[in-house]
């Protein structure tokens, strides 16, 4: 038998065949590639180790935290700043103007001059490092919290005002609720979805067109810890793995997903260890470590680029204020925790700025921060005057445009019903109307009279 086996090489290379506990009908696909039947090749494993009583495993090693900036504002043993002094207060100053935007947006929300708002509280080192460290043509997937990145990446306060108060320059057509930024040239940045995650298959996929047109880019997704629970999540994580995707994954864990806090969101050892568990390479990070932030994503991007896999960023943060103007954090957590995140060493702002005061007192003096303040806040002020009083919102025709190329037969039935309605109760919307600029197909306001 052993003879006719080997002619038709089914046996070929085991020397166990009379012990061997592989099936008959297995044997010719499995242990000629195995060296001894406690070899067998299983595929999609690491470990071929065997064991002969049950064993299960909840727990290893956890991952490390990168930290290169101390509380003190002190490099940490060994470490070298990663770029130079003039980028560093570079990134100060945008810091400090995230911070005055935030607040005033967030004041003129509470005055019901725009609907909605978001701040940054306590995640401004994680946003701008993050943005500053990639390069300028990479596509940006973001979430909804990462003006940071946008600032750093150049994206002008204009649009963001244009946005928010939806006038005629906004990119989106005034399609979107506030904060919801978009921009086709540089930073090249998809609109922003509301829904959770929606964006991170998005940066699969782009990342996967980067990688099969051999470009010297990456797309990069932003998200949070709430949108990691999401099912798009590891479906776009593995797909990145395994497709090969150029593909980086940025988490800011900020400990809530609204008001569920991420003791209820997941029992193991954070995000990062997801990214481990699929094959992705994956560092955990200080967030409020501008310097750990910078260095970390500037390598996870080489990396991406270097061996044409993806990986994954999980930055360990905190949010200091509200999830939107919609929400009040006082009601799930207590008010202590959010102000011990506030102390200098522990804030990102706070910690980098006693950095580059041990640099040089002058680098970044107290001064020059005042002085900035005051003149960011002036020029977003007169931003919002000019808004409001001389931009009107998008033509109403945007409805029905820039879905299909031709409109379909039911869209022009609709876009025919809802200019009869506006024609037949004119007095009843002029206000609203004389907003909108006027178009061809919606001549308004100028066939509106006022009653």
């Amino acid at each position: 038998m052993l003879r006719r086996l080997a002619q038709r090489g089914l046996g070929r290379g085991c020397m166990h065949l009379r012990r061997c506990a592989v099936p008959p009908s297995l044997q010719h696909r499995t242990c000629q590639f195995a060296s001894s039947p406690d070899e067998i090749p299983f595929k999609g494993i690491l470990s071929k180790e065997f064991v002969h009583q049950p064993q299960f495993k909840d727990t290893y090693e956890g991952i490390p935290i990168l930290r290169q900036l101390n509380y003190d504002g002190n490099l940490t043993e060994r470490v070298t700043l990663p770029f130079s002094h003039e980028k560093g207060v570079q990134m100060m100053e945008t810091m400090v103007k995230l911070t005055v935007y935030d607040q005033v947006l967030y004041d003129i929300q509470r005055q019901g001059r725009i609907s909605f708002y978001m701040t940054s509280t306590g995640e401004e080192a994680a946003q701008i490092a993050s943005g500053s460290a990639l390069g300028p043509d990479d596509v940006l997937f973001l979430q909804y919290r990462e003006l940071g990145v946008l600032l750093a990446q150049g994206y002008p306060i204009e649009e963001v005002i244009n946005q928010c108060f939806s006038t005629t320059l906004d990119p989106g057509k005034g399609r979107q609720m506030p904060i919801h930024y978009t921009s086709k040239q540089r930073p090249s940045v998809p609109t922003i979805s509301s829904p959770l995650t929606t964006q991170v298959p998005h940066a699969a996929g782009a990342g996967f067109a980067m990688a099969r047109r051999g470009e010297d880019r990456v797309a990069v997704a932003f998200f949070g810890d709430g949108a990691a629970s999401e099912g798009d999540f590891i479906p776009a994580l593995n797909f990145a793995a395994t497709l090969k995707c150029q593909t980086l994954f940025i988490c800011r864990n900020n400990g809530f997903a609204i008001s569920t806090p991420v003791s209820e969101q997941y029992i193991g050892d954070g995000i990062a260890v997801r990214g481990v568990a699929y094959g992705v390479p994956s560092i955990r990070v200080d967030g409020n470590d501008l310097v750990a932030v910078y260095s970390a994503v500037k390598a996870a991007r080489e990396l991406v680029l270097r061996e044409k896999r993806p990986a994954l960023v999980e930055l360990m943060t905190y949010r200091v204020g509200h999830h939107s103007t919609s929400d009040d954090a006082s009601r799930y957590r207590m008010d202590e925790e959010a102000k011990s995140w506030q102390e200098e060493g522990m804030q990102g702002i706070g910690r980098f700025r006693r950095l580059l005061r041990n640099i040089d007192k002058n680098l970044f003096d107290p001064h020059r921060e005042r002085e900035l303040v005051a003149e960011t806040r002036k020029h977003l002020l007169s931003l919002i005057r000019d808004a409001e009083a001389n931009k009107k919102s998008p033509s109403i025709d945007y409805l029905f445009t820039d879905v299909y190329d031709e409109a379909t037969e039911t869209l022009k039935e609709q876009r025919e019903e809802l200019k009869g309605h506006l024609n037949k109760h004119a007095d009843k919307y002029a206000e609203q109307l004389e907003k909108h600029e006027a178009s061809e197909d919606f001549p308004f306001p100028k066939t509106v009279k006022k009653v």
